[in-house]
């Protein structure tokens, strides 16, 4: 059972006129009257059926038994004060999940996140980088991004881009290349998904042999290969110039803008499917989930300024799993 404890103002109070020795002093530290404290004291007194201050001369003087309870009154009252300011200092910063598969996390969207974070420093962003696809009816996150997301009457979805698919390397690699042909004298860099069940059908794009079938292009072994079942590693393998890889255009951008890979050919394929992001209506009544998904959209229309831009006022976009 908790122990029983007298008034917490008349506690409050004693220990402040026990403090300070003095009514009006310790009426001015807790914003009431004297009169108020006094009678405050006087009612301790009587719960407690023993004397705690008394006069002295023209002052106040505690009692043996309002020296026995001050120090540990004091410091009672110190931890409670503190308690009270860690409790309204710490505020739940509204909270957002983002399932996005660690390809697009890693070279594209996590760069990019600053940006969203000085726009709204008060809305926290956990990325979930795993590769299972999430519950989005269920709360498993608040927002999906996936490669080609089926259209689906219980989610909200919106395509940020159409995806272009064409061969990129190093600067130092891409000299001489000039025809596919050429392509024969480097090694090519794999992206496996065997291991992703809902990607076979969306990663297909990326596959070698199936990119030269679709542009109507004789297949070309290359010198070697090397595969990856982590697309951004991939990436970082064409960057360090060990071979050339099939690049999303939306997703490698800025890496292209800024010169760490090329496109030393021509040929490009436009495919039926791109990114999509994904929310349950229930979420997107959600300030911090609108705010990110109308950051998301801006960003993605700021790298594909070819795009049309959509607003989430717009009909769903069809699109596999979020």
């Amino acid at each position: 059972m908790t122990r029983w404890l007298p008034s917490l103002n008349a506690l409050r109070a004693f220990e402040s006129v026990a403090r300070h020795l003095s009514y009006p002093l310790a009426a001015e530290e807790l914003g009431v009257t004297p009169a108020a404290v006094k009678q405050l004291v006087y009612r301790l007194e009587a719960t407690l059926d023993t004397p705690l201050v008394r006069r002295e001369g023209r002052g106040l003087a505690l009692t043996s038994a309002g020296r026995a309870g001050l120090d540990d009154l004091s410091v009672a009252m110190g931890a409670m004060g503190k308690a009270v300011e860690r409790m309204r200092g710490t505020k739940t910063a509204p909270r957002l999940v983002v399932s996005v598969e660690a390809s697009l996390a890693s070279t594209w969207l996590v760069p990019k996140l600053e940006a969203f974070r000085a726009q709204h420093p008060g809305i926290a962003v956990l990325i979930d980088s795993s590769q299972e696809v999430a519950d989005l009816q269920g709360g498993g996150a608040d927002i999906g991004i996936r490669y080609g997301v089926a259209a689906r009457d219980d989610l909200v979805i919106r395509r940020l881009f159409d995806d272009l698919i064409f061969p990129v390397c190093s600067p130092a690699l891409a000299k001489g290349l000039i025809h596919l042909s050429d392509l024969e004298r480097v090694p090519l860099i794999h992206w496996d998904t065997s291991r992703l069940d809902w990607a076979r059908n969306t990663r297909q794009w990326f596959d070698w042999t199936r990119w030269f079938d679709r542009i109507g292009a004789e297949p070309v072994l290359g010198s070697g290969a090397l595969s990856f079942s982590d697309y951004g590693q991939a990436v970082q393998a064409a960057i360090a110039g060990q071979g050339v890889v099939l690049a999303s255009g939306p997703l490698l951008h800025d890496t292209l803008a800024t010169g760490h890979l090329v496109r030393p050919l021509a040929e490009t394929l436009h495919t039926e499917i791109g990114y999509d992001l994904a929310t349950a209506p229930v979420a997107l009544r959600r300030p911090e989930v609108r705010a990110f998904i109308d950051w998301m959209m801006e960003v993605a229309q700021a790298g594909n300024p070819d795009a049309t831009p959509l607003s989430l006022t717009d009909d769903p976009l069809p699109g596999g799993h979020p």
